[in-house]
């Protein structure tokens, strides 16, 4: 009796770890997805100055949500469409524009057109003329309504699906760009799935490590030869430093990596017989698991952010 009293004991413990896993998990997963604001070139009726006003709500409600992030690593936007529902003069002197706008929000895949959730609000405004009336209007937007709430987290919920469901063809599709030695190519893709979506998640990471050997592997060679050639024209103080910069960003766990300390070795004797002084320059050393998992996005970061800015996405309504 005693014993079935401990194991039902332990259960109740394991399950109340879990459950307070699971919500410490959810309080973070917002912060683990990004969204992009985008609002369309044209938009029927609203005036040109009113399209950056609006795009700035949407990075608010973003930022305030906690979904901000970088534009290049993620899909997924949060985008508007405004209706004029009414337009009108009023009878004040001297006489103002009135508009009543419908704002209808949008969280989807931009790349795909395909939305995830919505949430609409009416706004009010007046002032001297149609365009100031309708800026107006979208000032009186607020960044802090509270069914925001309900909203984003449907999108976000929905952005999970999307990784879960399409995890097979992202993998494929970076094996596929590793394959045209498109490496930093195939690790963005990979690291930008976020970590909530933890199945997922960890395939990719299961996935990225082999194309970031291929990665490392011909950035050494690459690197070696440039550094060598360098050190080959002009074995001066100078050139060495030159060289020492080149090699001192070469992963060891590269496969040329032997030929790397050869080289900073030869350098480093050479130096000390030109002006008696030791060489100040040191390879890097083997990389932790953390410190490689961060390696993987520092390179996916750095191609996303080599990206064209403007991108085009397709609408959600």
């Amino acid at each position: 009796m005693k014993k079935i009293f401990f194991i039902v004991l332990a259960f109740i413990a394991c399950s109340y770890t879990i459950q307070a896993q699971n919500s410490g998990a959810k309080m973070d997963d917002k912060g683990r997805l990004a969204l992009t604001a985008w609002v369309p070139e044209q938009i029927e009726g609203m005036p040109e100055a009113a399209r950056k006003n609006l795009e700035n709500k949407l990075k608010q409600i973003i930022t305030s949500n906690g979904m901000s992030g970088s534009p290049f690593s993620s899909r997924f936007i949060m985008t508007a469409n405004v209706t004029v529902l009414t337009k009108d003069l009023t009878t004040t002197a001297p006489p103002m524009q009135a508009y009543t706008l419908d704002v209808t929000l949008y969280i989807g895949d931009g790349f795909e057109g395909k939305s995830f959730a919505s949430y609409s609000t009416t706004v009010k405004g007046v002032d001297v003329n149609e365009t100031k009336a309708y800026m107006s209007a979208l000032k009186n937007i607020k960044t802090s309504d509270p069914g925001y709430q309900a909203f984003i987290e449907k999108g976000k919920n929905k952005i999970i699906e999307y990784f879960n469901s399409q995890c097979d063809f992202i993998i494929k599709d970076a094996k596929t760009l590793a394959s045209q030695n498109k490496f930093e190519e195939a690790i963005w893709k990979l690291t930008s799935v976020p970590d909530v979506c933890a199945d997922c998640y960890n395939k990719c990471m299961d996935a990225v490590a082999p194309i970031y050997k291929q990665q490392i592997d011909r950035d050494c060679k690459l690197k070696l030869t440039e550094a060598s050639n360098l050190w080959a024209a002009n074995q001066t103080v100078d050139a060495a430093n030159q060289a020492g910069t080149i090699l001192s960003t070469i992963e060891p766990e590269a496969a040329c990596f032997g030929e790397v300390k050869a080289l900073s070795t030869k350098i480093a004797a050479r130096v000390k017989e030109l002006d008696t002084r030791e060489w100040n320059y040191t390879l890097k050393e083997q990389a932790q698991e953390s410190e490689r998992i961060k390696a993987y996005r520092d390179i996916g970061v750095a191609y996303g952010n080599g990206q064209p800015q403007n991108v085009t996405y397709k609408s959600l309504w």
